[in-house]
């Protein structure tokens, strides 16, 4: 097999045609439900067979490893030059064949693969709670090591009693029947454990149940708090207490859904009459609630478009020149290196006024200095290998100059920037940013560097605020970075990490930090990107991922506490403001979602959508194919861009949409000239 470098593979990727001619052929392999050991290595036997079954030549297979869209995933390591697989970390994997060159389209498989764990090493079991009551399920915790120092969360295990005093259903639940001396013993492969507790009567003689509202909202956290007493009237403190609901939905046609956890909040999916009850051991009560509808909704209209015609659009910014006119700028994807500047002043009118080009196929991020006069773009595939950022000057968006540009160490490609108070944050080839000093802008200066310093690290996103840096690392999720707050003694000169988090698919693509106005609470919002198809850059794609909504109020301790999930859909990037979140879902169009109030939950589902704008476009590049890139509130409207179709402006009205009549229209009868 010929050497395949990662960028030749990704240009594949991203360029390969999907539907042409593969469909006449399939992919097989003897990777169809592997398993393999930790450090085991694997050679693939993948054919490419005709309709008929015939076996055909390729000229050459690739093979891949990917989670989330364009993040790959170390658990499985491939050796490029041999085509074999190792394994890496145990769980589950997925591995691409893609055959190069047999066919005008994409032909690839997707192979779901298992590296297994090994025998368990450690074993340890324990109580989550100390106190254990009759009539109580026992709150056990598991934590399982193999001989390779790997955590599992998979495993199998058996429990059984020395006596009487609890019993134990096919699920591991064990639950406490009898009071006195209980001791389980646990057992995995071989290792085993035990747990020894002390089971109490149960004191508990009733049960009283409060709630913060007794009607509420869709999409309301609404707490539940419950006391438990003994036959004497005191206090149960340590009552081992659980809640569940039952409900009614107002629509007949639904079903009443929602969550509630174990300290009590609730929050309502859909309409209706809910009933929220509480239970300690043998011991229930119940309360009542009327949910309504969230009533969010509003009408949405779409004012203006500026259309791009030839090229893939990417990042937009609207920004007030010095003239006290409002401007854009948008970059192109994949294309020949052409920038754009907008005059948006009339959101009904937009005007392109000039245009920029460099040496560069992609141009994917552009950004506006605060008092905007700087623009700097990021440079993508250069014909000079160069890469790096080119700075502008927007004094005259009419009549846009070029002031310098700069490639130290940013060869490899710059694919998303931030200005913050005379300094750019550029990322390096997808691994670290560099902090470069543009006091003036003709001579611009590198003044410190970031990363974060693990296996495998790869960065697609930074955003500032505040003199803090949110990046946007894949799988190790986001980084809080002090490059000016001060609180971690950091600067731009040396960017200081003060916290991270991480979740498990590993496809984190951009971040934006929201305090919420109605609550104080501080929340990172942190958005996937995927491509569970790969990318086709001349068609429509399928998208898939969400927002999860970590509070970041105890820094030490963030906690994901929700989600906004468009089924079908998935994220790129977002405005937040006065509580409402803007979001490009590529082919979902803008969503505009109320994120006030306590968040908890699936905001999708809980009816807290405003409106959606369809920014697909009749005239642009691929016609009538919504894939929105970016979304931004700009005094009163919102502006967009859209990879297919160029840039536009929307506004939010104050009334409710109208769909009285919605059915009259799609049931018209269509007229015939």
């Amino acid at each position: 097999m010929k050497k395949h470098t990662f960028k030749f593979v990704l240009s594949l990727l991203l360029f390969s045609s999907i539907y042409l001619n593969s469909q006449e052929f399939t992919v097989e392999s003897n990777l169809d439900n592997l398993s393999i050991e930790v450090g085991e290595i694997f050679e693939p036997i993948t054919n490419i067979l005709d309709k008929n079954g015939n076996k055909v030549e390729c000229p050459n297979i690739i093979y891949y490893n990917k989670n989330g869209a364009l993040n790959w995933d170390d658990g499985i390591s491939i050796n490029r030059r041999r085509g074999t697989i190792k394994g890496e970390i145990p769980g589950q994997h997925k591995v691409i064949a893609l055959c190069i060159g047999l066919s005008e389209g994409r032909l690839s498989r997707d192979f779901d693969v298992t590296v297994n764990y090994a025998k368990p090493k450690e074993l340890e079991v324990n109580l989550s709670r100390e106190t254990v009551y009759t009539g109580t399920y026992v709150p056990l915790q598991y934590k399982v090591v193999d001989a390779y120092g790997f955590t599992r969360f998979d495993a199998d295990i058996q429990i059984s009693s020395e006596n009487d005093l609890v019993e134990i259903d096919n699920f591991n639940n064990v639950k406490a029947v009898k009071p006195g001396n209980a001791k389980l013993k646990i057992q995995l492969d071989g290792v085993s454990t035990s747990l020894s507790f002390k089971i109490k009567e149960t004191p508990i003689s009733k049960l009283s149940i409060n709630a913060s509202l007794d009607v509420a909202r869709t999409g309301d956290v609404v707490k539940f708090s419950t006391t438990a007493y003994d036959n004497k009237g005191k206090v149960v403190s340590d009552a081992p207490l659980s809640y569940s609901f039952s409900g009614e939905s107002f629509d007949k046609s639904s079903t009443a859904a929602g969550l509630i956890k174990d300290d009590g909040r609730f929050v309502a999916e859909t309409a209706g009459k809910y009933l929220i009850t509480a239970t300690a051991g043998e011991k229930s009560i119940s309360k009542p609630l009327v949910v309504y509808d969230r009533g969010v909704q509003r009408e949405v209209i779409t004012v203006g478009t500026g259309t791009v015609q030839d090229k893939h659009t990417s990042d937009f910014w609207v920004f007030e020149g010095q003239d006290g006119n409002d401007y854009a700028v948008s970059g192109t994807w994949g294309a020949d290196g052409t920038t754009y500047f907008w005059d948006v002043t009339d959101p009904g009118n937009l005007k392109k006024i000039d245009s920029v080009q460099v040496d560069a196929r992609t141009v994917n991020d552009v950004k506006v200095s605060a008092d905007g006069k700087i623009s700097i773009l990021s440079r993508e595939g250069a014909s000079s290998r160069r890469n790096g950022i080119v700075i502008l000057d927007t004094t005259n968006p009419y009549d846009v100059k070029t002031l310098s540009e700069y490639t130290t160490n940013l060869t490899g490609g710059v694919h998303n920037l931030f200005i913050y108070e005379d300094h750019v944050y550029a990322l390096s080839n997808g691994e670290r940013f560099y902090v470069i000093n543009i006091e003036d802008p003709t001579n611009p200066y590198e003044v410190g560097m970031f990363e974060i310093g693990e296996k495998g690290q790869a960065i697609h996103d930074v955003w500032i605020e505040d003199g803090i840096a949110y990046s946007s690392n894949w799988k190790h999720g986001v980084y809080m970075i002090d490059v000016g707050n001060g609180v971690a003694g950091g600067s731009p000169s040396n960017p200081v990490a003060m916290a991270n988090y991480s979740y498990e698919s590993g496809a984190h693509h951009a971040t934006f930090p929201f305090k919420s106005k109605s609550t104080d609470k501080f929340y990172t919002i942190l958005g996937d990107e995927i491509f569970p198809q790969g990318i086709d850059v001349y068609t429509t794609n399928e998208t898939a991922g969400f927002l999860h909504f970590v509070d970041f109020t105890d820094i030490n301790n963030p906690v994901e506490v929700a989600r906004y999930e468009l089924p079908g859909h998935g994220s790129h990037n977002y405005w937040i403001e006065d509580d409402v979140l803007y979001v490009a879902m590529y082919t979902g169009g803008v969503r505009i979602v109320d994120i006030s109030g306590e968040l908890m939950g699936d905001l999708f589902r809980q009816g807290r959508e405003i409106g959606h704008i369809n920014t697909a476009n009749p005239n642009g590049f691929i016609p009538n194919a919504a894939m929105t890139w970016g979304a931004q509130l700009y005094k009163g409207h919102v502006f967009y861009s859209d990879h297919n179709g160029g840039i536009g402006s929307s506004k939010v009205l104050p009334t409710k949409p109208d769909n009285s009549r919605i059915n009259e229209y799609l049931n018209r009868p269509r007229l015939i000239d």
